[in-house]
């Protein structure tokens, strides 16, 4: 039986680089941003369903998130309905890579783990973190959005407090090495209670 770690963390707070880390240390790593990316693809397993319910939201075969957005800002209540067709297909798709991993630990790698209830899926949680400062600073060097862009994410995701009260482990993600040498305690820990089991 493999064991779940679920990997989460508020944006900015380096879990991309943290789960790398994960799988530069024989971990599975299941990414459900990347997912959803496959199901909104062309071909992809949300493409019919997302384009009956929003056939707006459909370019060239694949739910385009910029539409996405424009349909959202519209009417706050599609949320819901573009939820419900799409995490079932996650969870699905999540079950999948669970049944065919090849390692003793998978680090199911999402973002919105307790504002979704995942936690209770999982065997532990980790929270990746860092400073306010350096969060804000990462985030708004990516230049992909504005800092009220920035508050709205803030605003929507659990505090980051609050996820690292609630979590097992907790990685500071300050500087690269000392991420590492946490995601090997984390893995240590897990490893020698697998072990003892």
């Amino acid at each position: 039986m493999i064991f779940q770690l679920g990997l989460t963390g508020s944006i900015g707070m380096g879990k991309s680089t943290t789960a790398r880390l994960f799988a530069e240390e024989g971990c599975a790593v299941w990414d459900a941003d990347a997912a959803v990316h496959r199901l909104y693809a062309k071909g992809g397993a949300a493409v019919a369903p997302m384009s009956n319910a929003f056939p707006d939201a459909i370019e060239n075969g694949a739910v385009s998130r910029p539409r996405l957005k424009d349909i959202l800002a519209k009417d706050p209540t599609a949320l819901a309905r573009i939820e419900a067709i799409v995490h079932p297909l996650l969870g699905e798709d999540r079950a999948t890579f669970l049944q065919t991993a090849e390692a003793d630990i998978a680090v199911l790698d999402i973002p919105l783990l307790y504002e979704t209830g995942g936690e209770s899926a999982v065997d532990a949680v980790v929270c990746v973190s860092a400073p306010p400062d350096v969060q804000r600073a990462r985030v708004l060097e990516r230049g992909t959005m504005t800092e009220a862009q920035f508050e709205a994410i803030l605003a929507k995701q659990l505090p980051d407090a609050e996820k690292r009260r609630r979590s097992d482990y907790v990685i500071v993600t300050d500087s690269l090495e000392h991420a590492r040498e946490q995601v090997q305690d984390v893995l240590r820990q897990i490893r020698s209670r697998l072990k003892n089991a």
